[in-house]
This record gives structure tokens, C-alpha cells and sequence, in this order.
């Protein structure tokens, strides 16, 4: 896995120097200047603990919970004193974790970015399906949300099995999001289980917009080294053909493909991802400027500890050379299944055509992609080997990345 990576990154920065990730922070982040940006909130606390999530996360204590909360609004303080302007975002995103486990301290959090930050494209959560009750959405509206992600994974029993979820009580979760309604709700599920088809995925589909969402996220089912789940991997071939499967039926049904893996009625939309710049707070969370990467550590009790000595959480950074960059701006606006060259020269400056000229000829001569007018959109052969691609990246650099946050709050550094 790590060769296909390390020569694709070489092939598209031009060069064999990897990605150099070191043990440094600044007390001032350069956001002022970025468009396009985004905002992202990490909440790492879960009821129960599920065995095949990757994220960073721990059992909640209200305690706990608490002492996090307050430090992540000194951090929100923090960052955003360093604008002498309010700055326009396009989203802000609560991730987890399970957010609502702090509903009732969301109100306070979006205060405080919104003293430093104009939103103009809505407040999404995500929520575990037992967190969809009326008390929980009527907290969550009061608070400023207008999209909900609700992570039901599977409504059948025996994937629920598999991943070791508890059922889902559908007409509850109905009955709750028609008293309390949102602009957008999103239910994720998870593809390439065992044995699964594309009937049982046309089920959940189905039964997801019967039950109030306008959105569905089909994710494929990734083995991280560091995780506790041992599902068996699907084939290549049985996830291209459930993956152009669930692609056909949800086009098929009137939807709109906004990603990958995403689907949508009525113009809803829900993506934490596609952001030219963002800025995270939080245990995990990242913040990706124009010229450099950041993580923040993904211990709770060492996040609390630099905050409360005045400095940013930083575990990790990386300077980008500007054709990693550009690597990088591709490979997240790829997720979308477009990319504008008129986008990608506003940003950096220089025609797309000019940088990448040759791979954009063999993925239109390959069925990869279609361009017209300078709009490069993924076919469903290339939206399968985006999708395939990106499982080793996954495991080549993110399961690497967040394997050693686990194991080390601060590490040395790291090159991937």
C-alpha cells in the first residue's frame, strides 16, 4: 500500500521528498487571508465505544466532558482574538464523538465563534440514532443547528450485529425529526459489510428518506490497524459493483451525487470536507491553511493542559511545498467528483491544465473523468478508483497519522 502512495506522491509533486510532519505549533494562525473557509468542533465523548470507529473518542463523563468544554472555548478565544475583523466561513461542523452528549453547552460554543466568525452556510452535528429524541433536536435548534448527520450504519439486524449497534427505533426517530425539522438530514451508512448487496443497501436507502432524511452518506467500510473490529475486507469487484449500484438507484431516484459517497434530495447538503481552508478545535481536529497542515493532539487531558498554559494544542504540522499543496487541494475537491480548473487557478495562481496537464489527458483517455468548459467530473469508473485510491491513502497515511496520536500526545514528528 505504502509504495502505490509514496509513487503517486512523487509522480504529482515532482519530487521524492515526503510529507514532513514536525513537533511544532504557532500562536498565530494566518487564516485572515484564506476564502473558502470552514470551521470544524471535535467532541470526542460516546455513550458506549464502537469497536470498528477510528475517531478519537472515550467514554463519557460529564466531569470530563466539562473540563474539555471549557478549554475548547478558550481555544475558540484563542484563535479567533487573532482576527481584527469578524471573518466570513462558509460552515461550521460539530464532530465526535457524539456532540449531543453536550447539547446543552453547543449554544455557548457557537456564541463564541460567532463573536469572531460570520456563518453563512449553516451548523451541521452528527448524531447517534438514540440522541434523535424531540428534547435533544429542540436544543440543537435553539442552538443555531440546521443540519443533522445521524450515523445509523446499518437499519438491519444483522449488520447491527456486526457492528456491534444496538437497533434502531425508526418510528421514534421519524416522529422526533417530523416535530422538529432541520434543513438538511443526513443518515450514514456503511457499505462492503459481509455478504451484504445491493438489496440490503437499497433497503437502508429507502428506509432513510421514509424516515425524514433528504441526504444519505454510504461509506465504504475501512479496517484500521487500531481499531478493535476485525470484519472481514470485500473484494474489489463486489465493491465496484455495489458502489455503481447504489450510484444508478439513488440518480435513479431524483437524487443529486454532491460527493463520492453522498446523495441528496431538495438541495440539502452535508460535508464537513470539501473546503478550500478550515480551521479545527478540539482533541483531533485540523486545520488546513494555505501553506500548512496542523492536528491537534488527541489527548484529552494533554489538550487541557496546553490550554490552560496559553498555548495552541498542536501535536503535529506540516509545511507544504506548493505541488504537495496542490496534491492535496485535488485529492479533497476529487471527493466532491468535481474539480473547476477555473477553482483550482483562482486559488494557486496558475492553470491546472499547466501543473497537471498530462494526468488530466490519461484520466479522460482511461473513462476516468469528462471535461467540458474546464470542469473535470468523475465517471462511475472514476468515482470507483477515487474511492479505491483512497482506501490506501487511508491506511497508508491516516491510520499511520492517527495510530501514533493514540499512542503519543505530542510525538517528535513524523514523515509520511
Amino acid at each position: 500500500m505504502s509504495i502505490i502512495t509514496d509513487l503517486t506522491r512523487m509522480w504529482l509533486t515532482r519530487s521524492v521528498r515526503p510529507f514532513i510532519f514536525r513537533n511544532e505549533y504557532d500562536q498565530v494562525l494566518p487564516y485572515g487571508a484564506c476564502e473558502g473557509l470552514g470551521l470544524y468542533v471535535h467532541i470526542p465523548f460516546c455513550a458506549r465505544l464502537c469497536g470498528f470507529c477510528p475517531y478519537c473518542k472515550e467514554v463519557y463523563s460529564p466531569e470530563r466532558c466539562g473540563r474539555y468544554l471549557d478549554a475548547l472555548l478558550r481555544e475558540i478565544h484563542m484563535v479567533g482574538r487573532q482576527s481584527a475583523e469578524k471573518k466570513r466561513v462558509t460552515s461550521l461542523y460539530f464532530g465526535g464523538g457524539t456532540p449531543a452528549l453536550a447539547a446543552d453547552r453547543l449554544g455557548e460554543i457557537v456564541s463564541a465563534l460567532e463573536a469572531y466568525f460570520t456563518i453563512t452556510q449553516g451548523i451541521g452535528v452528527e448524531l447517534h440514532p438514540d440522541n434523535v429524541t424531540v428534547p435533544v433536536l429542540q436544543a440543537l435548534r435553539e442552538a443555531g443547528v440546521t443540519k443533522l448527520s445521524i450515523g445509523v450504519q446499518s437499519f438491519q439486524k444483522k449488520y447491527q450485529h456486526i457492528l456491534g449497534r444496538s437497533a434502531v427505533d425508526r418510528q421514534r426517530m421519524a416522529q422526533a425529526l417530523a416535530q422538529v425539522p432541520f434543513e438538511t438530514v443526513s443518515m450514514d451508512f456503511i457499505f462492503a459489510l459481509p455478504g451484504q448487496t445491493f438489496q440490503d443497501l437499497r433497503s437502508d436507502i429507502d428506509t432513510a428518506f421514509q424516515s425524514g432524511a433528504n441526504h444519505v452518506a454510504i461509506y465504504p467500510f475501512i479496517d484500521f490497524s487500531f481499531t478493535s473490529s476485525r470484519v472481514p475486507v470485500m473484494g474489489k469487484r463486489e465493491k465496484r459493483a455495489l458502489l455503481d449500484q447504489i450510484t444508478r438507484y439513488c440518480l435513479g431516484k431524483g437524487c443529486t451525487r454532491d460527493s463520492i459517497w453522498t446523495f441528496s434530495r431538495e438541495n440539502a447538503s452535508y460535508s464537513s470536507m470539501t473546503r478550500d481552508n478550515f480551521l479545527g478545535f478540539g482533541c483531533s481536529a485540523t486545520t488546513l491553511l494555505r501553506d500548512q497542515f496542523k492536528i491537534n493532539t488527541f489527548s484529552v487531558d494533554e489538550y487541557c493542559k496546553r490550554i490552560d498554559s496559553g498555548d495552541l494544542p498542536t501535536a503535529l504540522t506540516l509545511r507544504f511545498t506548493l505541488r504537495q499543496r496542490m496534491v492535496y487541494y485535488l485529492f479533497w475537491t476529487g471527493y466532491s467528483t468535481k474539480v473547476d480548473s477555473g477553482a483550482f487557478e483562482r486559488f494557486f495562481g496558475v492553470p491546472l491544465k499547466r501543473m497537471y496537464g498530462l494526468e488530466l489527458r490519461l484520466a479522460k483517455g482511461l473513462g476516468l473523468v469528462t471535461e467540458r468548459n474546464g470542469l473535470y467530473e468523475m465517471t462511475l469508473k472514476g468515482a470507483f478508483y477515487y474511492h479505491y485510491y483512497e482506501n490506501f491513502y487511508t491506511l497508508a497515511y491516516i491510520d499511520k497519522m492517527w495510530g501514533l496520536l493514540r499512542q503519543e500526545a505530542f510525538p517528535e514528528g513524523m514523515e509520511l
